[in-house]
């Protein structure tokens, strides 16, 4: 079972829209070598794995994956945000991202300069699940042979090189919400190399004689720099709610980065950072929930936490639900973004 916590794994600096950069960071999501193969590759990886003997390492792989998850949600937020920029028709001259669509002004005339312009047709200035060049992901990227020596070799390829195409796209832009994301995720592929890496060498596996972690130099990168400061390369959270896992028996002891760190699998997950939702689009003809389904949806709601509350108890005052805070918006008040 998977359960989620309604936070972003890692913040996501603000900065102006970046139509550009969103088109390149498409290539780390949808890419051959991005956070959807990362994550569905591992997971399949787990879900077929064989021996009970060899339970840490199908814990390692599945805590690796749940995390993928996380960072699929967190690139695409981050490319969302990156394309959050058109004109509205009725906007404000005061609004920190938008004009107003008066006299004559086009508003979505952006999209006609933009590498990708279906995330202006399609998508309504949104992530998808395609890489830079606009093509769509493939479940064919996903390696699953059955053995565990080539399935740990070709993970470790494959985290090596998604983190040197995100030193590359980091090189693309200096836009502060596309770094930010980038840097993280330069930081947590080296994380997971370093995972793979481990437990070849618990395998018997020289790795290192014919598979090197890349030199990327990304440690020259300032917020990638303040990142392995605090160490995050050397940590591997298990997002194990019962404490079955058993990863922490491979991911241990000094780090293969040769950094002079020590691997530590003892944490379940991160802290997380705030997640907000952006807000409607009226110019895609998106301009979500008119206050009839509102009713509808918080009647449902209301019945699904009495369910709750009969189970679990209360839920604690003030707690507001993501369907109050969507009705406070619908009524123009003032919502965070």
């Amino acid at each position: 079972m998977y359960f989620h916590v309604q936070q972003l794994i890692h913040e996501i600096t603000q900065d102006e829209p970046d139509p550009a950069a969103a088109n390149a960071l498409q290539e780390g999501l949808g890419g051959q070598f991005g956070e959807m193969r990362t994550m569905m590759q591992y997971l399949f990886q787990a879900m077929n794995f064989r021996g009970p003997a060899g339970k840490p390492y199908r814990d390692l792989l599945q805590g690796i994956g749940t995390e993928e998850i996380s960072h699929v949600e967190l690139i695409g937020t981050t490319i969302s945000r990156l394309l959050d920029g058109s004109p509205r028709y009725q906007g404000k001259p005061e609004d920190p991202l938008d004009k107003p669509g008066s006299d004559g002004a086009t508003p979505l005339n952006i999209a006609l300069d933009t590498g990708n312009i279906h995330h202006y047709l399609v998508a309504a200035q949104g992530a998808l699940p395609v890489d830079a060049a606009g093509n769509p992901w493939l479940g064919s990227y996903v390696y699953n042979s059955g053995n565990l020596v080539l399935d740990l070799l070709y993970n470790l390829m494959l985290e090596s090189t998604g983190r040197l195409q995100k030193c590359r796209i980091y090189e693309m832009t200096d836009n502060k919400t596309a770094r930010s994301t980038i840097s993280y995720l330069i930081v947590r592929d080296q994380a997971h190399e370093n995972a793979y890496a481990k437990a070849l060498e618990s395998l018997g596996v020289k790795w290192n004689t014919v598979l090197p972690i890349p030199k990327t130099n990304a440690e020259k990168f300032p917020e990638v720099k303040k990142l392995l400061d605090l160490g995050l390369q050397s940590k591997q959270y298990t997002f194990d709610l019962t404490g079955h896992s058993e990863a922490g028996k491979i991911f241990q002891g000094m780090s293969p980065s040769n950094d002079g760190t020590t691997l530590d699998a003892s944490e379940q997950a991160p802290a997380g950072a705030p997640l907000t939702i952006a807000p409607e689009r009226f110019e895609e003809f998106s301009p979500g929930l008119d206050p009839e389904l509102l009713a509808l949806i918080q009647a449902t709601a209301d019945m699904e936490l009495a369910d709750v509350d009969a189970m679990f108890g209360p839920v604690k005052s003030g707690v507001v639900s993501s369907v109050d805070a969507a009705s406070t918006g619908a009524k123009g008040e003032k919502t965070s973004q």
